[in-house]
């Protein structure tokens, strides 16, 4: 062998993977790093495209393990309302690697919540939760309550799952300056008052997000060491954005950085891998395809495309192209002649194209 690319695969060339594919047929986007035993609990958790996964895995017959059920006698309406079903911990959407780590340092009594509590119209809301109890509770002590339930299913979840899946989703985030905690959105748009004296904006950075998972990851695997970690980052854009900028600019820098960490920790940590949801939604060749018309929402076929890719790399299926997906017609590739990686093209399998 002269250099490494004589015998990379097809899938590591872009004309080969991409180039010359229908974009439904580009495949082999992931190689998992383990496996998952079809009996073995799995959890999830995470931003809002996180809550795809359960039922995604409960359809394949996988063991998605769900730590809270709903109480009996609520209706699916109600459920839904009440943060059930969701995710394996009701806890909300965890936007961000902070957050995460804040939950698990409280299930695992690293450290304690503030015995803080929102009220509204005289009912009672979890500050770190404020939108899973749209009724809210009737009293301070409810609210402490409700939280310890969840806590309790945190660490009996994280003690005997076999994976836990989790979609990074932001980097901006509001920290408390009494308390030293972070919220799950900004006090005042859900619910609680603004303080802008109290309540801080950060945008982590690549290092801060690579650390809070870091801590996240130690404080899990402390539980159970036998416990696999499959990270993801959601293509969910931005809302917005309170950095001030433009909304399509911070998202591609939240996107970046919490790919980048993610990245970085699988490459760093056995037993922790990360799935490319992010890519299959986001990348220019599938023109933007899977969103709906407001260009952020992803659609249940952008949903579908992204679980069959998970299952069929998890399951070893392979999918040749088919009639309906065919490559297309080898293209004039167009690479500037100053282009240095241009050549690394002589490479994949194939004809190769004309020189210019």
């Amino acid at each position: 062998m002269v250099h490494p690319y004589e015998s990379l695969p097809e899938r590591s060339f872009w004309r080969t993977a991409v180039a010359e594919r229908a974009a439904p047929a580009i495949t082999d986007l992931w190689t998992p790093a383990f496996a998952l035993d079809p009996d073995e609990p799995v959890l999830t958790a995470g931003s809002c495209f996180a809550r795809h996964l359960g039922p995604a895995l409960l359809l394949e017959g996988m063991n998605w393990y769900e730590a809270e059920p709903a109480p009996p006698g609520l209706t699916a309406d109600e459920r839904e309302a009440r943060g059930y079903g969701r995710f394996s911990f009701r806890t909300g959407n965890i936007y961000t690697a902070a957050t995460l780590r804040q939950w698990l340092s409280w299930a695992f009594e690293e450290s304690a919540p503030p015995d803080e509590v929102w009220e509204e119209d005289g009912r009672f809301h979890d500050p770190y939760r404020p939108a899973l109890e749209p009724g809210g509770h009737a009293t301070p002590d409810a609210v402490g309550d409700a939280r310890q339930r969840t806590l309790a299913a945190i660490r009996t979840a994280v003690s005997s799952a076999g994976c836990l899946i989790f979609t990074l989703g932001l980097t901006e985030t509001w920290t408390d300056t009494v308390t030293g905690t972070v919220h799950p959105v900004c006090p005042g748009t859900v619910r609680g008052s603004f303080d802008a004296g109290r309540h801080v904006f950060r945008n982590a950075t690549v290092a801060e997000v690579h650390r809070d998972l870091t801590e996240s990851v130690a404080l899990a695997w402390r539980a159970n060491p036998a416990l696999k970690i499959l990270l993801t980052v959601s293509p969910v854009p931005l809302t917005a954005t309170a950095t001030g900028g433009h909304a399509l600019v911070a998202t591609t820098y939240s996107k970046s950085v919490l790919r980048a960490a993610a990245g970085q920790l699988a490459q760093e940590l056995g037993h922790v891998d990360y799935f490319p949801s992010y890519e299959i939604i986001t990348g220019h060749p599938f023109q933007g395809a899977f969103y709906e018309s407001n260009r952020r929402t992803v659609s249940e076929d952008g949903v579908a495309f992204v679980m069959r890719h998970f299952f069929d790399a998890l399951h070893g299926r392979h999918r040749p192209n088919r009639p309906d997906v065919p490559r297309t017609a080898r293209p004039d590739t167009g690479e500037e002649q100053w282009c240095d990686d241009a050549v690394l093209d002589y490479y994949s399998h194939g004809p190769v194209p004309p020189a210019r």
